[in-house]
């Protein structure tokens, strides 16, 4: 028996189908712990890593040896299915591909289908814009109508605001025209005042001259 035979006779026993999962397992992770313990600058990490890479390389070596898988025929198991080939027991995608080729559904009336459906997506997105921008063009509308309906709401504050400043101005000259009024007033008083003085002063001089001359002894 040759070495070979040897090996794929050992790759063929059941310890080892049942020890080469875990190996695997844990080849890698002594591999992931020496390649953490390298870089973390921890002792031991080389020997760590040459302990994982051995046993991985191990376990790859005899991995060479193992025999193909083979798809097992499930016909045996499942005599149904060895009809497959029968028309009657296609599968569905098949029976679709039938049912389509019978209809005379090719990929050109496939391609000219879709051809419609994308202009038919198109004329919605086209349609869908206009009547965003229809919705666009209202909503300026309104807001024009808006911005009307405030200017007019000024304009009458505003006039209101000029009636009420020239009934103030009206007021308030009329209000100077009285002070002016009552100042010309206190001056012909004051002066009326000022002649009744001297009236009085000159009443007083003839009184005293009649008083002298009614005492001429004095």
């Amino acid at each position: 028996m040759s070495l070979i035979s040897s090996i794929e006779k050992v790759t063929e026993a059941k310890w080892y189908k049942v020890m080469m999962p875990k190996l695997y397992g844990w080849g890698a992770a002594v591999v992931i712990l020496g390649a953490l313990f390298k870089i973390e600058h921890l002792p031991g990490a080389s020997y760590m890593l040459m302990a994982g890479l051995g046993i991985e390389s191990i376990i790859f070596f005899f991995s060479a040896f193992e025999k193909q898988h083979v798809e097992p025929d499930w016909s045996l198991v499942y005599p149904e299915l060895a009809g497959m080939k029968d028309p009657s027991q296609m599968r569905p995608a098949q029976q679709l591909d039938d049912a389509l080729a019978k209809a005379k559904i090719d990929n050109e009336l496939i391609e000219s289908l879709n051809e419609g459906l994308r202009a038919f997506g198109e004329s919605a997105k086209q349609l869908n814009e206009t009547v965003t921008a229809a919705a666009g063009i209202s909503e300026y509308n309104q807001q024009i109508e808006e911005g009307v309906k405030n200017m007019n709401a000024l304009n009458s504050l505003y006039e209101l605001q000029l009636q009420t400043s020239n009934q103030q101005m009206e007021a308030t000259s009329l209000f100077l025209q009285n002070l002016q009024s009552s100042v010309e007033d206190s001056k012909r008083f004051q002066q009326q005042v000022n002649n009744l003085a001297e009236n009085l002063e000159q009443l007083n001089k003839v009184y005293a001259n009649m008083l002298n001359a009614m005492n001429p002894n004095k």
